[in-house]
């Protein structure tokens, strides 16, 4: 049961009424229904084990200890410079970052879906003030508070800059909040169906790859060795960033600090404004969520034009498991998930050695490796389904059939994706003579990779989360499972890959012909695939019930 569901009793008896009849509680009893709900998910965090209750008590006080640090770090800049607008750069950034987190996390956290309530006979008024109160409430807020204030203290100077801090900083903090709100209810209908579950997976990785490009502009500007604190290549950006709500309430503090009191004014009177649009942008996303239908899971009847590609795959059992597996990858958001994060970190990582300029052809082999995963934990996704597999599988035969169908489908995508970086890798670099072993070990380590899954994939199945969030990747209680997967895996990989890296190797260092890496590689990976296929189609068949038992538990 949620976290949701344990604290819903008790949020109904702070309320202090029980409405009969579907009648309408009053105002007050509404929001602090609310606020003590809130309360209660967060006390619910620390009903769990005392593992769990370790380590969510560790990893909080772990992210404060941080955020302090940046806090002070920031601070510390009083008296610099460009302290300023390095405040101003810090509030531009937290407000990208409560603008993003709602489309991309919306289903980690069930305090910030408005559709759980729209059933209820509640008024948009009372739910908007009581959403906005138990929002506030959180280590999220607060570690933005924290922020902020590291922000006021670097770019304040002066009684009346400290007199403006203590608006503006509270000021920024709550339009923050209702600036994240505003967006989770005005996309609420979206984010909570299958295509809004895509973007976020999209929406994630591009977030991702945006992180990197600002850390490079970091590095490029203030990461030369020897050279002293200059933040002067901020002031463009800042000087922009200042008149933007909410970090014209943070830069309101400078203002004050130089004298330009109405200045100051005003920056605090364009982030009020700001916060008002918010709430009256929630107050009607509340409303139209409780008088309209939800029809974002109605889709148009497609032809079946589409059904000409799939005749391009083998016949018999191994192509329909192929089709099978790649429906699944297209149209099941944790699937996704899982290959674009893997896609989306080879392809970052390549072009980040390019951008940096360390790059290598050699890198490709990265992608091999990170493809190959897609093999670890393949009967995880199918869940409650997987009945209907086992129920097919009588004999050895079949159950290579089976692994085989999926190989076939990872392979399908990953040898098309380690080529073309290949391709790209060796024209960034020049290295054109070094593409052919390059390919070929990474062929070879992608072969190992398919073998290697599978059989983790037998000996040690998880359960995938029920609640199809994409952005969990196992079920509770499956830490221990996952981490030999993934790292056994990797590991596992690299040992098996020794061989063909060994020979390359000496084939460089005597002068050979390395070039012949590139057939002996794919046939080494080929050779390790079928026989790790082979072993765990055997394994398949006896440990069948608890595979079905594993993968189906919630």
């Amino acid at each position: 049961m949620s976290a949701a569901a344990d604290a819903a009793p008790a949020g109904a008896a702070a309320a202090g009424t029980a409405p009969a009849g579907g009648a309408v509680p009053p105002g007050r009893a509404v929001v602090r229904a609310l606020v003590s709900l809130k309360l209660r998910l967060l006390g619910n965090g620390l009903r769990r084990s005392p593992g769990r209750r370790a380590v969510y008590l560790i990893g909080s006080l772990l992210g404060l200890l941080f955020t302090a640090l940046v806090a002070a770090a920031v601070a510390s800049l009083h008296g610099h410079a460009g302290a300023a607008d390095a405040a101003a750069l810090l509030a531009a950034a937290l407000t990208i970052g409560w603008a993003a987190v709602p489309l991309f996390l919306f289903t980690g956290d069930e305090s910030a879906d408005p559709t759980r309530l729209t059933m209820l006979p509640l008024r948009p008024g009372p739910l908007l003030r009581g959403s906005v109160l138990a929002a506030l409430i959180g280590p999220g807020p607060v570690l933005s508070l924290l922020l902020l204030a590291g922000g006021a203290v670097a770019a304040a100077d002066g009684a009346g800059s400290v007199v403006v801090a203590v608006v503006g900083v509270p000021l920024a903090a709550v339009t923050l909040v209702v600036l994240s709100r505003a967006v989770a209810a005005g996309n609420a209908q979206l984010l909570s169906s299958r295509r809004g579950k895509d973007f976020a997976i999209f929406g994630g990785l591009l977030f991702a790859v945006l992180i990197q490009v600002g850390n490079l502009v970091f590095q490029s500007a203030f990461g030369r060795p020897g050279a002293s604190l200059d933040l002067s290549p901020l002031e463009p950006y800042a000087a922009v960033l200042r008149w933007i709500p909410p970090v014209a309430a943070l830069d309101a503090v400078r203002s004050a600090g130089e004298g330009s009191y109405p200045v100051a004014v005003a920056q605090l009177a364009l982030t009020a404004g700001l916060l008002a649009l918010l709430l009256r942008w929630w107050h009607a996303s509340l409303r139209q969520l409780m008088v309209t239908t939800d029809a974002s899971t109605l889709v148009a009847t497609r032809g079946a034009g589409s059904t000409r590609a799939w005749g391009l795959l083998p016949d018999g059992r191994p192509g329909a498991v192929m089709q099978r597996h790649l429906r699944y990858a297209w149209r099941e958001p944790r699937a996704k998930a899982a290959i674009f994060t893997s896609v989306g970190m080879a392809v970052v990582f390549c072009l980040l050695s390019i951008v940096q300029g360390w790059s290598s052809v050699y890198v490709v082999a990265l992608a091999g490796l990170m493809l190959g995963l897609q093999m670890v934990n393949l009967f995880g996704m199918d869940g409650s389904a997987f009945w209907m597999v086992a129920a097919s599988l009588g004999t050895r035969a079949q159950a290579r059939d089976e692994l085989r169908g999926r190989a076939y489908a990872v392979l399908s995508y990953a040898v098309p994706l380690v080529l073309v970086l290949g391709v790209v890798l060796a024209a960034a670099t020049g290295q054109w003579g070094s593409l052919a072993p390059a390919l070929g070990l990474t062929l070879a380590g992608l072969g190992c990779g398919i073998g290697l899954g599978a059989l983790l994939s037998v000996l040690a199945p998880y359960a995938m989360p029920a609640d199809g969030n994409p952005m969990r990747g196992a079920a509770p209680g499956q830490t221990g499972v996952v981490l030999l997967n993934s790292f056994g895996s990797m590991v596992g990989v690299a040992v098996l890959t020794l061989p063909v890296g060994g020979l390359l190797l000496w084939l460089l260092d005597s002068g050979g012909p390395a070039w012949t890496v590139l057939p002996a590689g794919p046939v080494y990976g080929a050779l390790v695939a079928v026989g790790g296929l082979r072993f765990a189609a055997g394994r398949l068949l006896d440990r069948l019930p608890e595979i079905l038992a594993v993968v189906t538990e919630r």
